[in-house]
């Protein structure tokens, strides 16, 4: 019997990211007991280390990693401010369109950092988040990303309306934000074009 779990156990983790769905786990409970982020613009940090399952063969972080915890991050964000809860309320789906970032400086082994999580804005189709991962160890910003979050089957100020009560303005984008969203667009229409799309729409 015990030869039985243990291969299920085995089988489990080699067909499945067992860790990947018990941290989503925990991080849904810590941002469920956590107060209540009111205002939506505000600014969220959550703390990480390093650890020897998040190195790469140079003994930094590797850079897949970096993603996987702004996934984490961008959810414990959305946990508290509502942002989540009300997007499943109203039947919309939260989805990554695009994201960038950029490295300026490695994450060592047992480095304690932080993720500064925060919504820049929004249109008609999607949100923008910035994410900074800050060391500890003397405050440094050692990368950056920016992430378009695409809303289906809603409108990202429908979800705002929902939660606050209230029409809530959009800040002004960042330079950056506003050149990264030209890329976008730029990347989109030669993709279409590329396809065929262009033609077939005419």
């Amino acid at each position: 019997m015990l030869l039985l779990v243990l291969g299920a156990l085995l089988l489990l983790f080699c067909s499945l990211d067992v860790w990947y769905f018990l941290r989503g786990a925990k991080v849904f409970l810590q941002a469920w007991f956590q107060p209540r982020v009111w205002d939506m613009l505000a600014e969220q940090t959550i703390d990480g280390t390093v650890l020897p399952h998040d190195l790469d063969y140079m003994g930094h972080m590797n850079n897949s990693r970096y993603l996987r915890e702004c996934d984490f991050a961008r959810f414990h964000h959305y946990m508290r401010n509502g942002l989540f809860m009300a997007s499943w309320k109203l039947g919309a789906r939260l989805v990554v369109g695009a994201s960038t970032i950029r490295y300026r400086r490695s994450l060592a082994f047992r480095e304690a950092f932080e993720i500064r999580t925060k919504l820049v804005g929004w249109d008609e189709k999607a949100f923008y988040v910035e994410q900074r991962f800050v060391s500890k160890k003397d405050g440094f910003v050692s990368a950056v990303m920016l992430c378009r979050q695409n809303v289906v089957h809603c409108r990202p100020e429908s979800i705002l309306e929902f939660i606050c009560k209230r029409k809530i303005d959009c800040p002004e984008f960042p330079e950056d934000l506003k050149h990264w969203i030209s890329f976008i667009s730029a990347s989109s229409l030669a993709l279409r074009a590329e396809s065929g799309l262009e033609e077939k729409n005419k």
